[in-house]
């Protein structure tokens, strides 16, 4: 016991000392005795930009030395408030003062202006009146013009760009990422805590990331996970994320407060003016993102900017608790019965996950549900830098519908239908994609996890892919045996209920064109099976195909050597029919990998022409819309 004990309190010490490198220790803002301290100034400088005096503040440190030269920190405020309120609310002098004591800080000069540029500057009557919120814009110009060649003149300050940086809160932090980013010959530190909504659109803050990532010393982000505005740090966060700018994306608990903004001035403080490690960015954060997969309100699962991923689940009466993520991770319980663990970095995009209580695999209540291996499963989308393709966009979108058909057999079955954008204004016949799913899901997968219409309407769109129908449908045919002993039975199925019953329906329900050329047929694992099965068989119905991560059994000869005769059979046939027969890989990690190969040399040997496209992930749906985001650019045309 006491071995469990000493085991147990290392690990509780290790956390703390973890923890302390990514937040403020109590007592960081508390006045101490027997410590140097800085001094706090009151300046006024001419402003040609307002045409009067305006007032700022400038903190200079302890043992501050006139003959020697500092970089400057521009502090800024919010909407409510004036020079004063970063001192009143936060003492900043405090903070400051305590980490040179540590030797945690580089000496420097800190500015706090009044970001009002305005000739009555307070913050009196309606401080969101137009003018006095464009006096916030305003401010750009004062600082550059004015403010700066003040403090370089009268304090003895660096003037290189490098020992710039600039911070705030609120509007103050809109007001940092503005100019800050806007003014990279100026700044190399920018910093937003809590930024409102002045925040310019992530793509006008960082136009050209490549210059970005070049002159930006550090970029800083951080909020409270109860604030409203997180919004606009999220936004900007993600846009840099995908476009490989380095920042710290910092996330705490807490709303729009002083709590918040003061901790974000101790953690950005202690960067500033010193050679920083980019690649250590991605783990400072106390909190995680809600994952998007998440339902309504769900605080967890979150997701840490390095992609790991934090879980909580309450089961109090619960002996074990663990995730299934890819690996298991055994989850440790608090005194409020919550269960809580982090996982190590999980690969970008969707992942099914699962809760393992007691030994029984159930779906995270706090998380959408998929019907994925068999079961409804919970997922999680993990953030991915080339994500863009499947994001959702503000451009016109198609429709996904539900229809159920009568199958030749007169049971019923289920299909998802994808209308491109303007199906229901005109009279135009459209060319089809049949899309199959992969075992242990169904009709529901490549809407769902696969989000095929955000990456039909993001092609189509962008002039990429030819407007489209996309039928998905319910690929499960009951078959003995398992992958082993996979037979012939269920495919011939499909092929009847395809031939039989969908297409049919189809041409009957929609407009759509009915020659071979308007047809394809792709499906991802089984899916792809399925395809080559009555895909091949049947050029004369598809003269496009598309096999995602499958392949033939190596080693099931009974299944794959009727087809390979026939492709031998028909081999001149088939080249001349088919525009394009496309088959893609998730890598060597791929569970279909080496089947693949097996049956793309016969492919060869049997002189049948084929497109290869192979991109890592293995058998998972991130590779799988990528494959969709390629083969669709190919079709019809």
């Amino acid at each position: 016991m006491r071995k469990v004990i000493l085991v147990m309190a290392a690990v509780f010490m290790t956390a703390i000392r973890l923890q302390a490198q990514i937040e403020a220790p109590a007592g960081f803002d508390k006045p101490r005795d027997g410590i140097a301290h800085g001094k706090i100034d009151s300046i006024q400088y001419m402003s040609k930009t307002v045409g009067v005096k305006r007032k700022a503040l400038v903190y200079t440190p302890p043992a501050f030395d006139k003959k020697k030269r500092y970089p400057v920190l521009y502090l800024l405020h919010g909407i409510g408030g004036d020079e004063k309120e970063w001192l009143n609310g936060g003492q900043p002098q405090v903070i400051l003062d305590n980490l040179y004591a540590e030797g945690k800080i580089e000496p420097m000069l800190v500015v706090l202006p009044n970001g009002r540029a305005m000739k009555d500057d307070r913050a009196v009557g309606n401080i969101f009146d137009p003018d006095k919120v464009e006096a916030f814009a305003t401010f750009e110009k004062d600082l550059l013009d004015d403010l700066i060649p003040y403090i370089e003149k009268m304090y003895p300050a660096r003037t290189d760009r490098e020992s710039r940086a600039i911070a705030g809160l609120s509007m103050g932090g809109g007001q940092s990422l503005n100019f800050g980013l806007g003014n990279l010959d100026r700044f190399a530190w920018v910093g937003g805590f809590s930024s409102a909504p002045n925040t310019r659109q992530p793509q006008e803050l960082v136009p050209d990331p490549e210059r970005a990532k070049s002159l930006l010393k550090l970029l800083w982000i951080s909020c409270g996970d109860a604030d409203g505005l997180i919004y606009n740090s999220k936004r900007t966060h993600d846009y840099l994320y995908e476009n490989n700018v380095p920042h710290v994306y910092y996330v705490e608990a807490g709303g729009h407060d002083f709590k918040v903004w003061k901790n974000g001035l101790y953690m950005f403080s202690r960067f500033l003016f010193k050679p920083v490690d980019t690649a250590s960015f991605s783990s400072y954060s106390v909190l995680g993102t809600p994952a998007s997969t998440n339902i309504r309100s769900a605080k967890y699962p979150q997701v840490l900017p390095d992609n790991r991923v934090i879980f909580k689940v309450k089961a109090p009466e619960a002996q074990k608790v663990q995730v299934d993520l890819g690996k298991k991770y055994d989850l440790v319980k608090d005194s409020e019965g919550f269960w809580n663990g982090i996982t190590e970095p999980v690969n970008g995009g969707f992942n099914y996950y699962s809760l393992v209580i007691d030994g029984v695999a159930v779906a995270d209540p706090a998380s959408e549900t998929f019907y994925g291996m068999g079961r409804q499963a919970a997922g999680i989308e993990i953030p991915k830098r080339d994500q863009g393709f499947y994001q959702q966009r503000n451009v016109p979108q198609g429709d996904i519908r539900i229809k159920k058909y009568a199958t030749r057999m007169g049971s019923w079955r289920e299909m998802y239908v994808y209308t491109p954008p303007g199906y229901d204004e005109s009279d135009e016949k459209y060319p089809v994609l049949y899309l199959l799913h992969g075992g242990g899901e169904d009709q529901r997968g490549w809407a769902m996890q696969g989000k095929a219409n955000v990456i039909l309407d993001n092609l189509i769109a962008e002039g990429k892919a030819k407007p489209m129908i996309v039928v998905m449908l319910d690929g499960n045919f009951p078959f003995q045996g398992g992958i082993g002993g996979f037979n012939e039975a269920p495919l011939k199925a499909f092929e009847a209920e395809l031939k039989g019953g969908a297409i049919p329906f189809v041409e009957k329900s929609f407009r759509v064109k009915t020659d071979a050329g308007s047809r394809a047929l792709a499906g991802l694992s089984l899916g792809g099976m399925q395809t080559l099965y009555a895909g091949i068989k049947n050029p004369d119905l598809f003269h496009y195909l598309g096999v995602f991560s499958s392949g033939w059994f190596a080693q099931n000869t009974e299944l794959s050597d009727p087809h390979y005769r026939l492709v031998k059979e028909n081999a001149a046939k088939l080249n001349a029919d088919l525009k394009a027969l496309w088959i893609s890989m998730g890598g060597k990690e791929d569970i279909a990998y080496n089947n693949c190969r097996v049956m793309m040399k016969k492919y060869d040997e049997l002189g049948l022409k084929y497109t290869y496209s192979e991109y890592p992930g293995g058998h998972t749906w991130p590779v799988w819309r990528h494959d969709l985001h390629g083969f669709a650019q190919v079709l019809f045309k």
